[in-house]
């Protein structure tokens, strides 16, 4: 049996221009032809992995950071916040004046304010990732996001919300603890959004349940990725790897580091442990 290997999206697979660089497409399709399996493993919800991730060809995917889990269209695993903690979410946050999307299977669903509250957020998130752009809208960021859609849902994932201040972040959590809550967009207290999530929820916990289901061992196991979130995963596979655009954290915690998404990173690295 070959390797099964585990790639992030977001600045390992495609760069932050959401640009896919030929080489990562052709060192996938390379390695699944030599007997390899590969998953993309990453925060979106399916409904943002776009057909030309799925046109690569994959294995199937980790999605939501971890609360959805695919193996060639069988849905292995599906945790999903509840009715109930979808409406205390959605009241606590228009209570606090942050505007929000909810990330679920079937769409993004922005909150009333979201297109304009959020152009300060996401213009700065993408010029931290190298891609200054003072004309970058809420539609470009997110092509297919629903405006003016039902709030109170079941079929969510997780819930992304607008930081005004760290501040907001220390409360939400305190509120929240039968949720998982993170930041992202920087670390501490830079970060831009908060995200609440299904308690315990991690990459590495839903690796470890695709491998059960695939009655497959964690040392055929190869991860790739470039973000805190990622670490988990990168101590729990065989080989961690650390794309060159990573954080210093990310670098630190993996065994082998490439070259940025960019710059021809992936295929590199699968060259490097052989898979092509």
């Amino acid at each position: 049996m070959g390797s099964i290997v585990f790639i992030d999206v977001d600045g390992t697979l495609v760069t932050y221009e959401n640009v896919l660089p030929e080489s990562a497409v052709s060192a996938i399709r390379k390695a699944r032809k030599n007997g390899h399996r590969v998953y993309i493993t990453t925060g979106r919800s399916r409904a943002e992995v776009y057909q030309n991730i799925w046109d690569i060809g994959l294995d199937g995917m980790i999605g939501g950071n971890g609360s959805y889990v695919e193996d060639h269209g069988q849905v292995i695993l599906h945790q999903l916040i509840t009715r109930d903690q979808c409406r205390r979410i959605v009241d606590w946050l228009h209570e606090r004046g942050l505007e929000f999307y909810l990330e679920s299977n079937n769409g993004l669903f922005a909150s009333e304010n979201f297109e304009t509250a959020g152009l300060t957020a996401i213009r700065e998130y993408s010029k931290r990732k190298g891609r200054a752009s003072s004309t970058l809208t809420i539609r470009e960021a997110f092509p297919d996001m629903i405006f003016g859609g039902e709030l109170y849902r079941d079929d969510l994932n997780k819930v992304s919300y607008l930081l005004n201040t760290y501040q907001d972040f220390l409360d939400t959590r305190d509120h929240f603890p039968d949720l998982e809550n993170n930041t992202w967009g920087g670390a501490g207290e830079t970060a831009l959004f908060g995200d609440l999530g299904v308690k315990n929820i991690t990459k590495a916990h839903a690796l470890q349940v695709l491998l059960d289901h695939l009655g497959a061992s964690v040392q055929d196991t190869i991860a790739l990725g470039d973000a805190k979130i990622d670490i988990p995963m990168l101590k729990l596979c065989r080989w961690g790897v650390a794309m060159g655009n990573a954080g210093e954290e990310t670098k630190a915690a993996a065994d082998y580091i490439t070259d940025d998404v960019e710059n021809d990173g992936l295929w590199m690295a699968f060259e490097h442990f052989g898979l092509i």
